[in-house]
């Protein structure tokens, strides 16, 4: 991606806390490839287009987004407020948190909000969901839609009145006239009609001081029909006359058809067989029968020869993609400084492709009527999977729609709409609904990875623990998080593009990830070169007063520096920031030398993100963030060899279970002078090199790669 002609990192874009912003013109296809490539990106289209757009309406221009008050809220003649956005609930519970920016600019109560999300046919244009990016674009944007339709009642109740609009007050959905005590409710002044205004440029929106809705713990809009099994999510779907679908899938990764014998199958009753090209699919009444059809068709694949995870590091230093690297940062000269350096260090980091496992494999269920397509699937982006129906199709964009029901997990795993094009497949040829639901099997083997990556880093530094210079070379997993924190002069950082053995993209964090597993796991290694203590040693060389006060919060909460109480007990620290997230964590680890087993013991994340819009749910996300992020540390590794996937099933993948999950504490940093960013992605990425670096403190040995790995210890 780095080597693309029309590819480049505008620094003076770039500030801490934000980001990276990235600009190429790229053609609509090859957007989706760069999705995972680890970075924000927001493209403009060859075609001149924009990746904005307003539902059905005619896409606007650039990045514009729809500028009138009725296209994201429409107040009832029963005061139910519906608002409409393309963002998207996959589990982080942003379904409450928008509902509150509403509830807290037009001040209307919460359960009088209902938010409709994810269908192309009634919501705003949206990129999608991804890249923390809900709180801070959605949530600024439906702040600033719900101030104006306040606004703008209370207009009409002062003209109706003959009143000073500046004594009158909005509040429980009603204008109240402050003197005469009169009121009436929304509802009564619109009388059901449209808000047709537009949104003014300068609205001034309630201080994050004065929040009285957001700000606090609500729970859970709609959590009830969660916990009792009433919400129907993409693979509870149903429609009528509905038939199941299954696919045949090849042996190994590429493998083209050679030959297919339907004969058998072709015997059982209500079967359809669908074959196009490589493409084969059938339909049945019953996913049982669906399966046992698939089961009896006798195909013929070929395939080449593919590399294995046991090759995988040393593949990819050695099979760049093409074209000249080039540095994405460098400032100073790292040869003088490095020169000139008391202490040197050069040291390689590896982190293997992971699954994203969701819960709920990739589900769709397609409709067509007539030359009309609408899917219900489970998407983080609903407007590209309706580009990729269209393209498949070859239909225009007016006649698909795309329905996103709230799913369980994503993880930045559910960009891409094979799915959902694999089910309208099959029910074009059926002429009747088709609902298909990944295996576990193939969930694991045919959906994308997290990309593998291997880091370089070569640093110097003098003998008071000054860092004078930082090198950093990252190979295939991504350029997110790739700048450092810290405050060296003298830098040179490259993302190096390689050919990946497996399919990879978005994962939670990118490749933020892997990037700070290396750069904290090393910072720990200068820390020890020149025996300073970690913290110390990161405040030393960190100016940043958001990142020094995560730091300090965690340490404290912690206990940084107490004596160890145990045999093979360990204490390590890892922190950065992604996103406009500021993370510090600190983790206790029990290692059993004899069984080399790491226990993550206690797990201390302080964590802030500007103001903060609901404390228990951000708390629910770093959580769940440290769990997740455990998996990735410890045990998660795709193993697959000639084109196939070794591991794909729960029983053979180790993920974190509930005795594998530690004490948490979390320290939150509400920050109300600073406006709120998002959470889904940021509190994750202090937790491996936190425990990679309490592994080390433990027994001394340094952990170069996730998972983390530790070979025999001598007796």
């Amino acid at each position: 991606m780095s080597n693309n002609p029309n590819w480049r990192l505008e620094p003076e874009r770039y500030e801490l806390n934000a980001p990276p912003a990235y600009y190429f013109e790229v053609d609509r296809r090859e957007f989706f490839k760069f999705l995972g490539a680890g970075v924000l990106v927001f493209c403009v289209l060859k075609d001149g287009r924009g990746l904005q757009e307003s539902g059905t309406r005619k896409r606007p221009q650039g990045e514009s987004l729809p500028n009138e008050i009725g296209a994201w809220l429409h107040l009832g003649e029963n005061g139910e407020v519906t608002v409409y956005t393309g963002k998207v609930e996959v589990g982080q519970n942003i379904r409450t948190s928008l509902s509150q920016a509403v509830a807290e600019e037009l001040r209307v109560p919460v359960d009088k909000i209902h938010m409709v999300m994810g269908d192309t046919k009634l919501t705003p244009y949206d990129m999608g969901t991804f890249g923390s990016r809900t709180t801070p674009t959605m949530n600024l944007q439906l702040r600033k839609v719900a101030a104006a339709a306040r606004d703008l009642l209370i207009g009409l109740a002062a003209a109706q009145w003959q009143v000073d609009r500046r004594r009158l007050v909005a509040a429980n959905g009603k204008v109240t006239d402050t003197q005469s005590k009169r009121a009436v409710e929304y509802a009564a002044l619109l009388k059901g009609q449209q808000f047709t205004q537009a949104i003014p440029a300068e609205d001034p929106l309630i201080p994050a001081t004065q929040w009285a809705v957001e700000g606090q713990s609500l729970r859970k809009v709609d959590g009830l029909d969660f916990v009792t099994g009433k919400h129907r999510y993409p693979s509870d779907q149903k429609l009528p006359d509905m038939l199941h679908g299954k696919i045949l899938r090849p042996p190994a990764f590429g493998a083209t058809l050679v030959s297919l014998d339907t004969h058998d199958a072709e015997k059982m009753r209500d079967v359809a067989i669908v074959r196009d090209g490589n493409f084969v699919g059938v339909t049945a009444p019953t996913v049982e029968i669906a399966s046992r059809a698939i089961a009896a068709l006798h195909a013929e694949w070929k395939s080449e020869p593919q590399p294995s995870n046991k090759e995988l590091f040393e593949y990819l230093k050695k099979n760049p993609a093409g074209g000249e690297d080039r540095a994405e940062y460098e400032i100073g000269s790292v040869e003088k400084a490095t020169a000139s350096a008391d202490h040197r260090l050069q040291q390689t980091y590896n982190v293997s492709y992971i699954a994203h496992a969701p819960l709920e494999p990739r589900a769709a269920l397609a409709q067509w009527s007539g030359d009309n397509l609408t899917v219900w699937t489970g998407t983080q982006r609903p407007f590209g999977v309706r580009s990729e129906l269209a393209e498949a199709f070859r239909i225009p964009e007016d006649r698909v729609r795309v329905l996103m029901p709230d799913t369980g997990s994503a993880y930045g795993g559910k960009h891409t709409g094979e799915t959902a094009i694999e089910a309208a497949r099959l029910a074009r040829a059926a002429k009747r609904p088709v609902k298909l639901v990944w295996t576990r099997e193939e969930e694991f083997s045919w959906a994308y990875f997290r990309p593998a990556g291997v880091i370089d880093v070569r640093s110097g530094l003098r003998k008071d623990g000054t860092i004078l210079a930082w090198e950093f070379h990252n190979y295939n997993s991504g350029a997110a998080g790739i700048r450092t924190f810290y405050d060296i002069p003298n830098q040179r950082i490259q993302f190096h593009e390689t050919r990946s053995p497996l399919r990879q993209g978005s994962y939670r964090a990118l490749a933020a990830t892997a990037n700070h597993f290396a750069r904290e796991s090393h910072m720990d290694e200068l820390a020890h070169l020149v025996n300073i203590d970690p913290l110390e040693f990161r405040l030393k060389n960190l100016k940043n007063e958001r990142l020094r006060g995560v730091f300090e919060a965690a340490a404290k909460k912690f206990g940084w520096g107490r004596k160890k109480t145990a045999a093979g007990q360990g204490f390590g620290m890892g922190g950065g920031f992604e996103k406009g997230g500021n993370v510090a964590t600190c983790v206790e680890v029990a290692v059993d030398r004899s069984s080399r087993e790491v226990k993550v013991v206690r797990v201390v994340t302080a964590f802030e993100c500007g103001a903060i819009v609901n404390p228990d749910n951000l708390r629910n996300q770093i959580e769940g963030a440290n769990v997740m992020g455990l998996g990735g540390a410890l045990w998660e590794a795709i193993e697959f060899e000639n084109g196939r996937i070794l591991n794909g099933r729960f029983s053979d993948y180790r993920v974190p279970r509930f005795s594998d999950v530690p004490v948490l504490e979390t320290v939150l940093l509400d920050r109300k002078d600073l406006p709120s960013a998002g959470a889904g992605e940021c509190p994750m990425i202090g937790l491996a090199p936190a425990i990679g670096n309490a592994v080390f403190d433990a027994i001394g040995v340094r952990a170069v790669t996730l998972p983390i790995r530790i070979e025999p210890l001598p007796a």
